[in-house]
């Protein structure tokens, strides 16, 4: 019996946008993040902003600015 999750329908589409911009509270930083839905993605990986303030993820080409 499948149940359906509730805070899936909340969740941001999964790869959706090609350019996120994300804060320090929102470290570490993995693409697709927490907020997406994950079930039409690609694997989770972390990707190293914190040192130049961006990067691109190699799996959807997403690109991660930090902010603030």
């Amino acid at each position: 019996m499948h149940r359906p999750d509730p805070a899936a329908s909340e969740r941001q589409p999964a790869n959706a946008a090609l350019r996120y911009e994300v804060t320090r509270a929102e470290l570490p930083l993995s693409c697709p993040t927490p907020a997406m839905s994950l079930w039409n993605s690609h694997p989770k990986v972390y990707l190293p902003i914190e040192a130049e303030g961006h990067a691109k993820c190699p799996y959807c080409g997403a690109e991660y600015v930090l902010t603030g």
